[in-house]
């Protein structure tokens, strides 16, 4: 068994993870510790002569042979923000984090030795770092507690009790679209083991739960995924947090209603109007959009401002697609078949906006990127023919059921280099797997297991 503790210096991690290695009969390891031992020298030291980046590689170091340990650790608060580190601590582990307030903080530290980390005040710091932090420690984290007001030994307490999981009773899902024998395989899960979902209506098509189970098992993390199918984003926001969900993959047609309900939502989500990720951190919801990155990726080629770009669609694929085409630099135009739907999106950015029919008089653009659900399954229609498009467009369809969707034929029949909606859906999950994990993934590696 390894149970790993992050979070900010000042939380009690090194007093706490002595007492829970104690109570388990598990060995304590503190990864400040056994950096001091492998250098021959203090923390202190250590910065003052190489740095904190020769502090991070010697730290690297020591959590690296922590992976397949069994014990408690204890690490220093900025060991999560390599996910190199994340990945060696959640092999075989379960990891919580240990929370304070900045108030707190700064009073448990105001004696240490450790040296700063900015040029601000000690108050000022430790504000700053635990905002830029915690999206990090949430990714990172199975669990949380704060330990403000609380004894190590109460803390410690804390901890075990969290560690014992959740009872979930797949009844609560009465009412949900599930595969047969889900509901079976939802009740025989260790009470302990992470629960993580796709959430839309439909999404019983989705490939996320594949890919999220190899991935958990590629990590050696003990995880679980399964479909949240039904109507209303609210029903599904209760159920999951019944069922003690970590992390929700979002999908149409919930993605405004996630942000609404997130606690806190990073700038790329309020600037899109969507969340396709919640992370579940204590008692909070947090919220980021992975779309955007899904549609950029593919498409960096295109960059330094001189490319045009044309969004067919209007909702929070559309956004994701216009707010990841205006970072590259394009010059951004949205056309759906409803003249105020395009103007309200492109309102939102700075855009132009038309209807799908002013394509055929328009200047045939760098690029098209196709966000609409037109086309998907056994769908044959395309918003545009092949004698539509020029064979300098690059033609980005972000649908990817099927692979090969009528405006990618219609495309490649005229001769356009192509995009298919898989690549979205690669990129977009490397970085979603990021937020609800805090391990990077290679796209290579979502490639090989969906066999792309």
């Amino acid at each position: 068994m390894k149970v790993v503790l992050i979070g900010y210096r000042g939380t009690g991690k090194s007093t706490i993870g002595r007492i829970l290695a104690d109570r388990l009969g598990l060995p304590f390891y503190d990864t400040d510790a056994m950096v001091e031992a492998r250098a021959g020298r203090s923390v202190p030291v250590i910065f003052a002569e190489e740095g904190e980046g020769g502090f991070r590689a010697l730290e690297c170091a020591v959590v690296a042979d922590l992976a397949d340990v069994d014990g408690v650790v204890a690490t220093g608060g900025g060991a999560v923000l390599d996910p190199a580190n994340v990945a060696a601590l959640r092999r075989g582990g379960r990891v919580v984090l240990l929370e304070a307030d900045a108030e707190t903080i700064t009073e448990r530290t105001r004696r240490s030795d450790r040296p700063p980390l900015t040029t601000l005040p000690p108050a000022d710091e430790v504000a700053v770092l635990l905002a830029r932090r915690r999206p990090h420690y949430c990714a990172a984290a199975d669990f949380a507690l704060s330990t403000a007001g609380l004894s190590p030994t109460e803390a410690a307490a804390a901890v075990l009790n969290l560690l014992k999981g959740c009872e979930r009773d797949p009844r609560v899902m009465d009412g949900f679209r599930l595969p047969p024998d889900e509901a079976n395989r939802l009740r025989s899960l260790n009470p302990a083991t992470g629960l993580y979902g796709i959430a839309g209506h439909p999404c019983l098509h989705s490939r996320s739960p594949e890919l999220y189970t190899a991935l958990f098992a590629t990590y050696g993390i003990d995880a679980a995924y399964t479909f949240f199918d039904h109507p209303e984003f609210a029903e599904i926001l209760r159920v999951a947090r019944a069922l003690g969900v970590r992390g929700l993959s979002v999908t149409v047609p919930h993605k405004a209603a996630a942000l609404a309900a997130a606690d806190e939502a990073d700038p790329h989500a309020q600037a899109i109007g969507a969340a396709n990720t919640l992370v579940f951190c204590g008692d909070e919801v947090r919220a980021t959009n992975t779309d955007w990155t899904g549609v950029r990726r593919p498409l960096e080629d295109i960059g330094g401002g001189a490319g045009t770009a044309v969004v067919l669609g209007a909702g929070g694929a559309a956004a994701a697609a216009a707010y990841a085409l205006l970072d590259l630099g394009c010059e951004v135009t949205v056309l759906t078949r409803d003249l105020e739907q395009a103007e309200r999106l492109a309102g939102r950015f700075g855009c132009r906006a038309g209807k799908i029919k002013d394509f055929a008089g328009m200047t045939p653009p760098d690029v098209v990127v196709h966000a609409t659900p037109v086309g998907m399954g056994t769908d044959p229609r395309s918003l545009l023919s092949a004698d539509d498009l020029d064979p300098a467009t690059t033609v980005f369809d972000l649908v990817y059921t099927p692979q090969e969707t009528p405006l990618l034929r219609a495309a490649d029949e005229r001769g356009c280099r192509t995009i298919p909606g898989t690549e979205m859906f690669v990129y977009q999950a490397c970085e979603q797997f990021r937020h609800m994990t805090g391990i990077q993934v290679r796209p290579e590696t979502v490639r090989e297991v969906l066999g792309l």
